[in-house]
Order: C-alpha cells, then sequence, then structure tokens
C-alpha cells in the first residue's frame, strides 16, 4: 500500500504548490493590482476627493481673489472679497468641470520651470477644500492638443496635461460667481403672483397648490381663466431674468437710487415660504439704462431694458382666449348651425349621438375632432373690448353659430363667427366680451351630417 500512496506525492505536491499560488495571487497579487488600478484612477482625476465632500472653492485670477463656502446641501455662499450670495450655477459647472476633469499624462515630475506651461502666471488658481483635505489647482496654456490644458497640481508639484477647457476657467470674476438670477423660486411652489404696472395690476392665483403641475387663474382685475401656456412662458422669463451688473450699497447706489421714484413693473411672488418683490426700473428711456431693486438693504442690478417689455403683460394676453367658454370635456350638447348645416349633437354616457336620429352610429373620431376644434379656438385679435353694434362684423346673420350645453342642462358656452376680414374672422365667444378676430380654418372642418354617419370603408353591404 505504501508505494502505491508513493505514487501520489509527486500530484499532491503539485497540487499544494498550485493551492499555494493561487492562494498568493488571490491574497497578494490581486488585492496589489486592484490597489495599482485604483491609484491609476486616483491618478487620472484631477481632485483626490469626490464632489459631495467639497466645502469650499477659492478662486485667484488676476482681478482678485473670491472665496466661496457651502452654505447647505444645495447653496453656496461668496464670504470674500464680501458676504453675499453666490450663483449656483456657475460654482456647480466649476466643481463638475474640475470633478469630471481627467489627467491624459503627467508631464513634469517638480518642474524647473513653470513659463513653458503659461504656468508662472495661470489664468486662474484654484483651491478645493473638503472638510480637512485642500488640493490647489493653477491652470495654464492650451495643451498640444485641442481642448486640452496645462495644470499645475500644487500637492505632487507636477505639470499635467488634462482634458479640461479653457472657457470653464478664463475671466471668471467676482461677478461671474455672484448669484445674478433676481427671483429663485419654483413655479409649483407659487401661491400667487402679482404684476403692479404703473397704470394696473394683474393677480394670478395658483389653483392646483402642492400638484407638480400648476394651474393658474386670473383673480383681478377680473374674475377669469388664465391662459395656462402664456402664464408659464411668463414665468420661465422671470425665471431667466438676471443682473448684467451689480451696485452694491455705498454712494454709487445711492445716488441712483434717488432717480428711481416709479417702478415700470413691480413683480411680487408669494409662497409658503414668503414673498419676493423686484421693482424695474427705467428712469430715462433714452440713456438705455435700466435697474432692478429687491430690497432696500441689497444691491441694485443692472439690466437689459428689453427685459421691462418683456414682462410686461396685457391682461388680454394672459386670459384663456378660447371663445366657446366651456372646456371640451364638459359639453353634454353642442349645436352646429352653418348656412347649409343643422344639428345637434348629444354626448350620452360619452358616445356622441345625433339628437334626431339618436340610434344612428356616429364616427366618434369626427365628432370629437369637430366638438374640440370648437371648444378650443382661440381670439388672436381684441377688435372692440365692450359689446358692440354687430352688423359691421357679420355677426347679425353669422356664418356658424355653436351653442353648448353642460352636464347640468344649462347653456354654458356660445360661440359665433361673422365676417372674414384679411386672413381672419370676426368673432364673438361666452368668454370673452367684445368681439374678437379668430382663424377661420374652423369654417371649412364643419362635417355635413353625412359625413358623421359615414360607415367606416369595407363595412359597406355589396350591392346586389
Amino acid at each position: 500500500g505504501a508505494c502505491n500512496s508513493m505514487r501520489y506525492w509527486p500530484t499532491i505536491l503539485l497540487l499544494l504548490i498550485l493551492a499555494g499560488l493561487g492562494g498568493y495571487l488571490y491574497f497578494v497579487e490581486m488585492p496589489e493590482k486592484q490597489s495599482e488600478e485604483k491609484q491609476a484612477i486616483a491618478q487620472q482625476s484631477l481632485l483626490p476627493f469626490p464632489e459631495t465632500d467639497i466645502t469650499g472653492l477659492t478662486v485667484s485670477t488676476p482681478q482678485g481673489v473670491v472665496e466661496i463656502k457651502r452654505r447647505d446641501q444645495k447653496g453656496w455662499t461668496i464670504t470674500a472679497p464680501l458676504q453675499t450670495d453666490a450663483d449656483m450655477r456657475e460654482v456647480q459647472s466649476m466643481i463638475r468641470a474640475l470633478v469630471t476633469g481627467k489627467v491624459l499624462r503627467s508631464v513634469e515630475e517638480k518642474p524647473s520651470s513653470l513659463a513653458p506651461f503659461g504656468l508662472e502666471q495661470p489664468i486662474t488658481t484654484i483651491t478645493v477644500t473638503a472638510g480637512t483635505q485642500q488640493e490647489t489647482l493653477s491652470i495654464g496654456d492650451n495643451g498640444p492638443l485641442s481642448s486640452t490644458l496645462y495644470v499645475h497640481r500644487h500637492s505632487s508639484h507636477s505639470v499635467l496635461l488634462t482634458d479640461l477647457t479653457t472657457k470653464n476657467f478664463v475671466n471668471k470674476t467676482l461677478l461671474t460667481f455672484r448669484r445674478k438670477d433676481l427671483l429663485q423660486f419654483v413655479q409649483a411652489d407659487l401661491d400667487r403672483v402679482r404684476l403692479t404696472y404703473p397704470t394696473t395690476e394683474i393677480v394670478i392665483y395658483n389653483m392646483s397648490k402642492n400638484k407638480p403641475k400648476p394651474t393658474w387663474k386670473i383673480r383681478y382685475p377680473i374674475e377669469a381663466e388664465a391662459d395656462q401656456t402664456e402664464v408659464r412662458s411668463l414665468l420661465f422669463k422671470m425665471e431667466d431674468l438676471k443682473a448684467l451688473g451689480i451696485i452694491d450699497p455705498g454712494p454709487e447706489r445711492t445716488t441712483i437710487a434717488k432717480s428711481l421714484t416709479a417702478p415700470k413693473l413691480k413683480i411680487t411672488l408669494h409662497t409658503t415660504d414668503g414673498d419676493q418683490t423686484v421693482k424695474l426700473y427705467q428712469p430715462d428711456p433714452d440713456s438705455g439704462e435700466a435697474f432692478a431693486e429687491t430690497r432696500p438693504d441689497a444691491p441694485l442690478y443692472r439690466i437689459n431694458p428689453l427685459v421691462i417689455k418683456d414682462l410686461s403683460r396685457e391682461l388680454f394676453t394672459l386670459q384663456d382666449k378660447r371663445l366657446l367658454g366651456i372646456d371640451y370635456t364638459e359639453i353634454a350638447m353642442l349645436s352646429v348651425k352653418t348656412r347649409d348645416k343643422q344639428y345637434v349633437l348629444i354626448n350620452e354616457n360619452g358616445q356622441w349621438v345625433l339628437e334626431d336620429q339618436p340610434t344612428e352610429k356616429l364616427s366618434q373620431e369626427a365628432a370629437d375632432l369637430l366638438v374640440s376644434r370648437v371648444a378650443n379656438l382661440p381670439a388672436e385679435e381684441r377688435v372692440t373690448k365692450q359689446a358692440a353694434a354687430l352688423a359691421p362684423y357679420g355677426l347679425v346673420a353669422p356664418t356658424a353659430e355653436f351653442v353648448a350645453t353642460g352636464r347640468d342642462g344649462k347653456i354654458a358656452g356660445r360661440l359665433t363667427l361673422g365676417s372674414q376680414a384679411g386672413n381672419l374672422i370676426y368673432a364673438t365667444g361666452e368668454r370673452l366680451q367684445g368681439v374678437f378676430q379668430a382663424r377661420p380654418d374652423l369654417l371649412n372642418q364643419i362635417p355635413a351630417k353625412a359625413e358623421l354617419l359615414a360607415k367606416p370603408a369595407g363595412k359597406t353591404p355589396a350591392a346586389h
């Protein structure tokens, strides 16, 4: 038996050696390789710490030094040369550029001269702080390839070729990093918006508070539905309201403030967290200068004078201009009358039928399309504000007339189309007072009864 077991020894030894080697590979070689890989990745990154750890930035340029500190999860504050709000986007975009920036190669360790790389007088030097850790990077000239930059990393005192781009670092002044948007808000968080003009005021309420999408209604000077798209576009313009320059409290601000007597527009945003106000002034229309003020103790802001015109809205513009006056989904009955067609559509349990032929199947698509077109036709231009003599507009013997009844059986909508003028047609509607002009396309889109009753193709019985 002994001989037999001897025969297997070499194999067992070999297995043990292999196992040992495997263990060595597993416990010694692999982790070393992994830490080498980690190092390689760390070498590729410019910063030794992740974005979430960053607590401060110091940006030094020939124009001066700006110090920025993290205020909370979202916000940044400028702490030097003065204490003021920072422009979140600018700070974030510089941090992102540094965090995502990669080292393409190390050009020189401990270089004798920084001048050949434009690092003797760098365009900017940035110190990034993450708690107790710090890294300083100087940004120099463009490298040999397009969109590469030489960077001096102070911790390793090495010159690196990176994939950073100049635009993220050049001409970054104090103004760059200062907060320039005059209103900071989320549309869905607004309770109401007040627009105060020299002779009038418009107040719009958010009727669906705490829902992701606000629904706007005009409460003053009249109670009226608002044109949702128009209100949204106005709010986007408010979000974009930016200062071109900032005049901090001091003699210049005091002098300019004296000339700002009557604002051309005052915007007040009411939210649960409090109110924000900005007044827009254009003291001398000829000078082309315009100013904005948020608070008497805050800076004055220079703004583009076109902004004032851009944010000025007539009540008519903000109103829901759909003439009929009832929502498509609320219509229970629609009577249609033109010079050669006359019928009444009734909605029975979600199906359209003709009043005088209730058992006949209608093309639901054709009926739906007509009802939605009638309900959604907007006024394009206002001709008169008050009810006027209708004859001159062809509205006494109209070309088309639609009357809509709501689910409660009450008449809730009217739309009357008159004569054509240019490429528009005169119209009146339940929703808006006065005479308007609308697009004439609807006149050619009213199906005859026969078209509503049209049988789908292929279903017609064969002629015998």
